[in-house]
């Protein structure tokens, strides 16, 4: 499907409504065995339950395993991992050819294949023995949790043009916890990385909006909606907000755009693992569990979502004066205010000007304006607290890190002493330029800095001191990791960008914006010129955008020049969004004479990176009057 007819088709499809929920979210008769497999998983499983399975023939169960009451982490993965090993034994034994004077293990694992099963598919079943915990209790508290927001979310989504069956999505993500968390740093309901959710939210040291609700819904229909108009339907859709745009083009080029089952059954990129076969699978799942929860959780009571009162603040105040004047607790502007990071609350930056305060109307006698006016004017800031400490968390480079307050590697190494190898540990706290030199007593070749103690906040009305609102959400994110973990978002690190940086099987790739000969070579580990040789290019010629050029895999094989180019418009791409924030989406009809670059640069102020994005079918070379191309609407100047 051409860029141009996939936007006539989806205004077409906007015109006469989201259309039948069977046609829009399609179930091939191959799949319902999936759908009914997280069904119960979702239905019929709690977490102290779980299923030994085929991970490609879902089903196939093996075994059921109960958990003793107290069972700890590590023993139940001890549990798992002998029934595993038993399992995996007997399809070996019957692998072997063994048909005849079965025990009863045997036979029952052979009762749950065809008739004449033959020993290869056995032999290639027992490295496929998965085990999935059950979720029976953790779908119910998240169906319970989901009526907060669904009004909210249903809202949205009709807004944006996005089914409004897509609210079923965080149960499969997350379970509708707030506080999940994941080993892959995903983060909120909706489970947004870092990358993807810079997108369409502010995501630093300050604000996390992956964390609010409502913000992170808003985003999440964005990118659901950006999907859409890559893929031009909604199983491939959703199949990428868990495995990325890319790779989903690719699936949709080698098996065809519908072919929905032959994807999920027999595409195999390199990342497409269990939980992005799955995804749509298990979405339709929780679908028709959220569409039928008296069939399945009878007498469940729904929670009600919350009247709030909201402002706008139009300059910066420390977090103390605000909760003084609306006389509330920082532990309660907390809870309704989860985007509000650590900084915050320890004292070490302001409350953003522009950021909205929420706080439920029955915690305020009057209108929550009135009390935003008690505030002192001498206590309203021109400007945030400027950044003095930076705490280390997983992953941070320091790179990203200088990056990140506007500073270079240099400057991070000279005021910490760091060592040649610059060395950096998670927990550990970076001295930033705002605070100056390290004190001379500081051991030399020690990146550790004395920590400052975060000002105490002492008030009348505060109920519970920060540590104490810090433990409790401390626990909340350690429980939360386990429920974003389960099925997992694996979202790579370009999630919405359906560029393909990948080497085809003639070794060549597509040119981007932003790459030149000399960053092929780089990544080769080649000299440049011997490109210029095998692409019969002419000293200073330089590369098209959207045109293919062979590469030489002799000094790296393939994957490691894909992770070198990744990692690079990763870089670009995170810089980018630091300070820029998609607002939406406009259509433009092309003139006689226009041109991309041009319209890109100088009327839209998009990136040529960022519209080949949103056109990624799009030939630059051959611009017609007539065609319709997509450019994002950008919203800049993000504040500290």
């Amino acid at each position: 499907m051409t860029s141009k007819s996939r936007v006539l088709f989806l205004l077409v499809l906007l015109a006469s409504g989201a259309g039948h929920a069977d046609e829009t979210f399609p179930l091939p008769t191959e799949l319902q065995r999936d759908v009914d497999f997280w069904v119960n998983i979702f239905t019929r499983y709690s977490t102290d339950q779980g299923v030994l399975h085929d991970d490609r023939n879902l089903a196939i169960i093996y075994q059921r395993i109960d958990f003793p009451d107290g069972l700890d982490r590590r023993g139940r993965q001890r549990v798992v991992k002998k029934k595993r090993e038993e399992v995996r034994k007997v399809l070996r034994s019957l692998a072997s050819g063994k048909r005849d004077n079965l025990d009863t293990d045997e036979s029952r694992v052979l009762a749950l294949w065809p008739s004449g099963v033959s020993n290869q598919t056995l032999n290639t079943a027992a490295r496929h023995v998965r085990y999935q915990q059950g979720l029976e209790d953790r779908f119910r508290q998240g169906l319970i949790r989901a009526g907060r927001w669904r009004d909210y979310i249903e809202q949205e989504f009709r807004d944006l043009a996005v089914p409004i069956e897509l609210a079923a999505l965080p149960h499969v993500e997350s379970s509708y916890n707030p506080d999940a968390r994941s080993h892959v740093g995903a983060s909120g309901i909706w489970q947004f990385t870092r990358s993807t959710g810079r997108r369409y939210m502010r995501i630093d040291h300050v604000l996390d909006e992956r964390n609010d609700p409502f913000v992170a819904t808003r985003a999440a229909g964005k990118l659901l909606a950006h999907n859409y108009s890559i893929t031009g339907n909604w199983p491939m859709a959703i199949t990428a907000y868990n495995h990325g745009l890319a790779g989903v083009r690719r699936a949709m080029r080698k098996h065809g755009d519908t072919a929905y089952a032959d994807i999920i059954r027999n595409y195999k990129g390199r990342t497409f693992g269990f939980a992005s076969r799955n995804f749509y699978v298990a979405f339709l799942a929780a679908k028709q569990v959220d569409l039928n929860v008296e069939q399945y959780f009878p007498g469940i009571v729904i929670d009600q979502p919350t009247d709030f009162a909201e402002a706008t603040l139009q300059a910066y105040i420390p977090v103390i004066d605000l909760t003084k004047a609306l006389g509330v607790t920082p532990a309660q502007l907390a809870t309704h205010n989860p985007a509000l990071q650590a900084t915050v609350w320890q004292g070490s930056k302001h409350l953003p000007k522009g950021f909205d305060i929420r706080l439920p109307s029955n915690l305020l006698d009057g209108p929550i304006t009135d009390f935003m006016a008690k505030v002192p004017a001498d206590r309203w800031q021109a400007k945030q607290l400027p950044d003095l400490f930076h705490t280390i968390a997983r992953g941070d480079t320091l790179s990203e890190i200088a990056k990140a307050y506007d500073t270079r590697i240099s400057t991070l190494v000279a005021l910490n002493n760091l060592g040649s190898s610059h060395r950096i540990r998670a927990g550990q706290r970076l001295r930033l330029p705002a605070a100056g030199p390290a004190p001379v007593n500081q051991a030399r070749g020690s990146a550790q800095v004395a920590p400052i103690e975060p000002p105490v906040v002492a008030s009348a009305v505060t109920a519970v001191d920060e540590s104490t609102i810090f433990d409790e959400l401390t626990s909340s994110i350690m429980a939360g990791d386990l429920v974003a973990s389960l099925l997992g978002t694996i979202q790579t690190a370009l999630l919405s960008d359906p560029s393909d940086y990948s080497i085809a099987s003639d070794t060549t790739i597509e040119v981007h914006p932003l790459e030149t000969l000399g960053h092929y070579a780089d990544w080769l580990g080649i000299r440049t010129q011997r490109l210029r040789d095998i692409n019969g290019l002419a000293f200073r010629t330089p590369v098209e955008v959207g045109k293919r050029i062979r590469l030489e895999l002799v000094s790296v094989d393939a994957k490691t020049f894909e992770d070198r180019r990744i990692a690079y418009h990763s870089a670009q791409q995170d810089g980018f969004f630091r300070k820029n924030i998609i607002m939406g989406v406009t259509q433009h009809v092309i003139r006689s004479g226009e041109s991309i670059w041009i319209l890109s640069l100088r009327k839209y102020d998009v990136p040529v990176w960022l519209f080949r994005q949103y056109n990624p079918e799009l030939d630059l070379h051959n611009i017609r009057p007539g065609i319709v191309v997509r450019f994002p609407i950008l919203a800049s100047g993000i504040q500290p």
